[in-house]
């Protein structure tokens, strides 16, 4: 058993250290998702509330994910000087600052300040994403996959739940005197609140700086590629790494299209759940905006939390078949459940158990597609590059997700939802038309090299 000394003296016992920072990753993740479930959930709605316009619908969710991206490498930066505490705190305390902005801005009803709010939110969502990696700073070979699942499955359970505390934060609300749709952003203010001071208090010694002292003890080996987030011109070169290996550029191309239909469709289901529930889908003028009703909250909380369910639930069966079957052919099932998820949505957008399926598989599409996809992305590059490439893939993930959202907005406007639904659709088939050939080439290769032996 490897001992380090911390910095009064005392030895520390490394697995020791690593479980109870699993544990601590875990519970501020189940805390800090609330806010990611609350604003997937009525996000749309308030941006339609207080702009006047469907057509900035997507606005929200546009601001978080953009955020999320731009926020991905300073934050890497800022736990490689400092540790993983100083980034994940600074990441959900912003995101606490930007939910009581949010709370302000129903208030108001100033829009700029709701965008504001949702965009120090997505410091948060970049937060939790690095938090994955902060639970394998310290674990062996034989654990890393376990460990990184627990904290993403608490992340998860955080996220689902998130949706449906939209009728009890709306009493809440309520009884402060406060709008119904503020009423779930008074959780998520307490949530991260929560989140960040178990990580002050819970998250020490730092992990990644206990590993960076084991590694200059001579106990660990520093893994190569370690430092690529803090190179100069990190996006430049991580694309021209990508550029070099064709498998790469496809799941490059994989992760981001999945995430971009993923985020685009979701992103207009509440906003299309309340005009449906309304009768209102048909000549329903572009500015006008409706009020949603308590009910029709919770139906959109429940359809968002079973999407959410999708995306994550069977991850360890998209894990096994990405190993099974392969990287590329599970890239396709990726896809191809997209492309079905967004046909029963469009075609059934009368139908809230229909949109709510359509949602469903929409999840298992993307969980499917990014699992597959970022497994392949990192076999395909030299160990140098691969830290920096994942880096860069997160960056434009993020970026594909804002893109998505601020343009479903207007073309919901525009088209309506089957339309949004078919523009979604049009991307998926894009991307098998590139990977199904490509697992028709390596299977025929394949084949050629058995006959030749």
């Amino acid at each position: 058993m490897i001992e380090a000394a911390a910095p009064g003296g005392t030895a520390l016992d490394p697995q020791r250290v690593q479980r109870r920072t699993v544990s601590v990753l875990s519970a501020a993740q189940l805390l800090s998702g609330v806010g990611s479930g609350a604003s997937l959930s009525v996000g749309s709605l308030l941006a339609v509330q207080l702009s006047g316009s469907n057509a900035w619908a997507g606005s929200v969710t546009t601001a978080v994910t953009l955020a999320a991206a731009v926020a991905a490498l300073p934050l890497a930066g800022l736990a490689g000087r400092r540790g993983r505490r100083a980034a994940l705190v600074t990441g959900q305390l912003a995101a606490m600052a930007g939910s009581l902005l949010i709370i302000l801005a129903t208030v108001t009803g100033a829009f700029p300040v709701l965008l504001l709010g949702a965009a120090l939110l997505g410091l948060g969502t970049a937060a939790n994403l690095q938090a994955r990696f902060a639970a394998v700073d310290l674990a062996d070979a034989g654990h890393r996959g376990r460990s990184l699942a627990i904290v993403v499955w608490s992340v998860t359970i955080g996220a689902v739940a998130g949706p449906n505390l939209i009728r009890p934060g709306a009493v809440v609300g309520e009884a402060l005197g406060l709008p119904a749709l503020a009423g779930p952003f008074v959780f998520s203010t307490g949530g991260l609140a929560l989140a960040a001071l178990l990580l002050v208090v819970g998250l020490r010694p730092d992990p990644l700086l206990l590993a960076a002292r084991i590694r200059a003890a001579g106990a660990v080996p520093a893994a190569k590629g370690t430092t690529g987030v803090r190179r100069r011109h990190a996006l430049r070169n991580g694309l021209r790494a990508v550029g070099a290996s064709p498998r790469a550029r496809l799941a490059l191309l994989a992760i981001v299209s999945a995430h971009g239909c993923m985020v685009a469709v979701m992103s207009m289901t509440p906003l299309h759940l309340q005009l449906l529930s309304e009768g209102s889908l048909a000549g329903m003028p572009a500015g006008h905006a409706h009020a949603a009703s308590t009910d029709v909250l919770v139906l959109i909380g429940f359809t968002i939390s079973l999407h959410i369910a999708g995306m994550f639930a069977l991850s360890p069966v998209m894990g096994w078949l990405t190993d099974k079957a392969g990287r590329r052919p599970v890239i396709i099932l990726g896809h191809g459940l997209i492309l079905l998820a967004v046909c029963v949505a469009g075609f059934g957008q009368q139908q809230p158990v229909l949109v709510t399926a359509g949602l469903v598989l929409l999840g298992l599409g993307w969980s499917a597609a990014t699992i597959a996809a970022s497994t392949l992305l990192a076999e395909s590059v030299g160990a140098e590059d691969r830290v920096l490439v994942q880096g860069v893939a997160d960056t434009l993930m993020g970026a594909a997700g804002a893109v998505g959202a601020g343009f479903s907005g207007v073309v919901m406007s525009g088209v309506g939802y089957q339309g949004l639904n078919l523009a979604a659709a049009a991307l998926a088939t894009a991307v098998l038309a590139v990977a199904v050939p490509a697992v028709v080439r390596s299977r025929s290769t394949s084949h050629a090299a058995a006959q030749a032996g």
